[in-house]
């Protein structure tokens, strides 16, 4: 399945883009979108008129404008703080992941 993004001026580190371009998504950067340092809000905007997803690490602002208007195609919002209740794993993300060394090898976990 590939989806279209709308990468935002924080995230748009051209291996990632490519990366994405790669696995055949179909990918547009806010600079080739003309939409350097305009308002979140107006990139918003711009992804839900071309039916889009934002990925960005500008999480709290987003998360308003979310919270504001959630009508969109979607918002990628990846979270860089070390906040395991933000972090995706195959665990349940509510209950935070605990490492216990297993017996004689302290630098392995379960």
């Amino acid at each position: 399945m590939s989806l279209k993004l709308l990468i935002d001026e924080d995230s748009q580190a051209l291996p990632l883009v490519k990366t994405l371009r790669k696995a055949n998504h179909d990918v547009v950067t806010v600079n080739e979108a003309n939409l350097m340092g305009q308002p979140d809000n107006i990139v918003l905007e711009y992804a839900s008129e071309n039916n889009r997803i934002v990925l960005t690490r500008n999480c709290r602002d987003f998360e308003a404008l979310h919270e504001a208007n959630p009508n969109h195609p979607g918002i990628f919002a990846v979270y860089q703080e070390a906040n395991p209740l933000k972090k995706m794993s195959r665990h349940d993300s509510r209950v935070p992941l605990r490492l216990t060394p297993t017996r004689g090898r302290s630098s392995r976990y379960r």
